[in-house]
């Protein structure tokens, strides 16, 4: 029996004339924000449209939470322990279908970049269902063997609700997530004492778990910290989930929880969820461990992003003992019960099982993860077909051997709504004149019928028209916040991600400096104007990335004050990365670079998200560049770099980069450049480590990649030249991103994963009876 109770949409009115947003924009400047228009700030006008827009968000809201109550549906809950938002008034009003009659009602007021400083106006604050969160402290054990976790520091785990709109339905899902507080402010007895400093910071200590996400691990309390910050999500949430469950479903047994719950961990941040769940159903709910097992390995799926050995999670043994006593004992009894699963299927073969153990020994006792994941979930995903294929015949081979049907692949996708009609609605309006459909935008493999434009010579030129005005704004946009002047008639070729070795930022960093050293030794030569854009954010104690931007900034600094590279050669290291710049540089750019070395990324997709807005791809044959190669035809990007199988060939023989530094002289001196202090002669010694790290170990390939790298860019400037074959190239690269549309994807996990059907909410009009005349909604049949 359903026991969740129907919502009540009596009185509650959408707005969707200019007039009656314009109204209601008033209205929540006065009344919410609690100022008029000669002293309300940007910032109030922000939060009165915000208001606004969250009025029309609300109804569908609760509408959808109603709809779920009547249709009763296995719901999906995602633990992830990051979600990437970017700013959501434009995505907001674009999806709820409110942005022209905004547009009409009022001007564009854009959100402050330090939104977060006075609260954020789309989370709604729910201390109702405030949980409580247990670390530390010690197992204790009756004389029936039940097991108690006592003597435990317990902080609260507060939920803030964002609401998250389909597009142009009236669907309206919900994002939840956690803030710690400490249990309690202040202790009454520590007050009395006059001991104010420790109960502030003890609260301080607590709330840490949520202040910082990714704290640096080198350090042991920033490891800990960490630990800390997994469990606290996976903790409160599972205690929401069970919560909900049982609200909704009062008579029904917790044996039933697979048949209406599916709990997805994406990557092994929230892995700790399937010892959590376990210690809650056998020591709170005192159910018997097999009947705990078998619901956990039927309710848990595993999306795996692992594409290196060395990014195997793994948590020191001892650490984990003394944080989460309890949930070690748990996972030795989930490793213990694997054992026997094992000698089953290949008796008495003790390195196999060495090999698959839960634990394991890395320099010193570890608990894995990865394999803790896989051992409970029904599912595990990869996220390329590349990746996939990877996990299932060389990390996890002995696991895809025992349970094969368990594997499966799932390509990750992007959203169009957010990738293209947000943040470019010139080439939206093209796409939507041409295809004389807006179906395109949820069924994005339409974008297909593009190809029948291209010998169209007026709809190329449109193309690259969109593309220019793009790059015009984005110049504007530098010059007004960075002081930056741009060409805007240079290709554009940008690199912009999270800094890390793998990805390889050195590259066009030393196409940079090579570019260069051929300008002042030719300073008439001939070249197509170069804007090299390097971007991203490297994680706080990650000293080598740093140095990297380091060496970047430094060399953009020498090009920029030299006057044989103006108006020809650029390069900038475009900082405080985040998703409202993307939205910016993507539609601007000529070339995508995608560059990691070979069997290091798992998938990617700031590649499609460049191919969708019309950039081309230099990149090599690693994670979903794969398939956008195959979607596309190598003939319409630029593919460099060696294979899988070679690259795996030069490190089993032993990779030498300085075989590849002494036979290429161009290369050689932009390292010798490096070494000798060339770009920073104020700290001459400042980059010897990087250059040391090259010519030594290489880890990533740059050296043996370089030359096929140059070769791939020496192409793209023939192309580039060429103006009809770079237009014809653009389109095929926007014609063939159908594929890697993020509902595709959600489509895949819902069918073949989670196993669950669309629920439709169907939409509500507003209704005036004559035998009533309080407004109200009625299903629109």
């Amino acid at each position: 029996m359903n026991n969740r109770r129907s919502s009540s949409f009596k009185e509650i009115s959408i707005v969707q004339d200019a007039k009656n947003l314009r109204d209601s924009f008033n209205r929540n400047l006065h009344f919410y924000v609690v100022k008029d228009r000669n002293i309300a700030t940007m910032r109030d006008f922000y939060v009165a449209l915000a208001r606004t827009v969250w009025e029309q968000l609300c109804s569908r809201w609760i509408k959808t939470q109603e709809v779920y109550a009547t249709e009763d549906p296995k719901m999906v809950y995602f633990l992830s322990m990051e979600f990437f938002m970017g700013r959501t008034l434009k995505n907001t009003m674009l999806n709820v279908d409110t942005a022209e009659a905004l547009d009409e009602a009022m001007y564009q007021v854009e959100e402050p970049d330090e939104w977060l400083l006075y609260g954020n106006p789309w989370e709604k604050e729910r201390p109702e269902f405030t949980r409580i969160v247990q670390f530390y402290g010690r197992v204790m054990r009756n004389h029936l063997d039940q097991c108690k976790w006592v003597d435990t520091e317990t902080i609260c785990a507060l939920p803030y609700e964002v609401p998250i709109p389909g597009y142009r339905n009236q669907t309206c899902n919900t994002l939840r997530l956690w803030s710690a507080k400490g249990r309690k402010y202040f202790d009454t007895k520590i007050i009395h004492n006059n001991d104010y400093i420790n109960a502030i910071l003890g609260r301080n200590e607590a709330e840490n778990i949520s202040r910082v996400l990714y704290p640096i691990e080198s350090a042991f309390e920033g490891k800990e910290l960490q630990l800390k910050q997994e469990y606290f999500l996976v903790s409160a949430t599972l205690q929401d989930i069970l919560y909900q469950f049982k609200s909704s479903y009062p008579t029904y047994e917790l044996f039933e929880l697979p048949n209406k719950v599916v709990i997805h961990i994406n990557d092994t941040h929230p892995a700790l969820a399937i010892p959590e769940l376990l210690r809650i159903l056998v020591d709170i709910e005192c159910m018997d461990w097999i009947d705990a097992w078998d619901i956990c390995s039927r309710v848990f799926t595993h999306t795996n992003h692992v594409s290196q050995v060395e990014c195997l999670k793994y948590w020191p043994l001892d650490m984990l003992q003394r944080v989460l006593p309890r949930h070690v004992e748990i996972i030795r009894n989930i490793d213990y019960h694997f054992k026997s699963v094992i000698n089953r299927r290949w008796p008495s073969d003790e390195n196999r099982f060495q090999r698959m153990s839960i634990f394991q020994e890395i320099n010193e006792p570890v608990v894995s993860m990865d394999h803790l994941c896989i051992i409970g979930s029904h599912f595990v995903n990869g996220v390329s077909i590349f990746q996939t294929n990877h996990l299932v015949n060389t990390l996890f081979k002995d696991f895809a051997d025992l349970w094969p049907s368990k594997f499966t692949n799932k390509t990750n996708g992007i959203s169009p709504r957010r990738w293209l009609l947000v943040c470019n609605p010139g080439l939206t309006d093209l796409i939507r004149t041409t295809i004389q459909s807006d179906d395109w935008v949820k069924n994005l493999i339409m974008l297909n019928r593009l190809k029948e434009k291209l010998n169209d010579a007026n709809f190329r030129n449109r193309l690259i028209l969109i593309k220019q005005d793009n790059k015009n704004r984005f110049v504007a946009y530098m010059q007004q916040h960075r002081n930056i002047q741009l060409n805007p008639s240079s290709i554009f070729d940008v690199h912009v991600k999270r800094v890390l070795e793998y990805k390889r930022p050195l590259l066009p960093c030393l196409y940079a400096i090579t570019m260069y050293n051929r300008l002042k030794a030719n300073p008439e030569m001939k070249m197509c104007p170069r804007t090299i854009i390097i971007g991203g954010k490297a994680a706080p104690g990650y000293h080598m990335a740093k140095m990297i931007i380091k060496l970047i900034n430094s060399v953009a600094r020498m090009i920029d004050f030299d006057p044989i590279t103006t108006g020809k050669l650029k390069l900038i290291f475009l900082r405080n990365y985040r998703v409202s710049l993307a939205e910016r540089i993507i539609p601007a750019t000529d070339l995508s670079e995608q560059i990691p070395c070979v069997g290091t990324e798992a998938s990617g997709t700031g590649n499609m998200k460049f191919m969708l807005n019309g950039a081309l791809t230099i990149g090599t044959m690693d994670g979903s560049n794969i398939e956008i190669f195959q979607e596309v035809g190598h003939s319409n990007a630029f593919v460099f770099g060696r294979t899988i199988e070679e690259v795996n060939y030069l490190r089993k023989t032993g990779y030498n980069p300085m075989r590849y530094v002494s036979s290429n002289p161009e290369l050689r001196l932009c390292l010798d450049q490096i070494r000798d202090g060339y770009y920073c002669p104020n700290e001459p010694d400042l980059f010897k480590d990087l250059y040391n790290k090259l010519v030594t170990e290489d880890k990533f390939m740059v050296c043996a990649d370089y030359g096929d790298y140059m070769r791939a860019q020496a192409e793209v400037e023939s192309a580039y030249k060429d103006e009809v074959k770079w237009s014809k190239m653009v389109l095929m690269n926007i014609a063939a991103a159908g594929k890697f549309s993020s509902d595709r994807t959600v489509r895949e996990y819902a069918r073949d994963i989670w196993r669950v059907n669309p629920v439709i909410v169907k939409e509500s009009i507003k209704c005036n009876s004559e035998n009533n005349n309080n407004p109200r909604f009625c299903s629109n049949n």
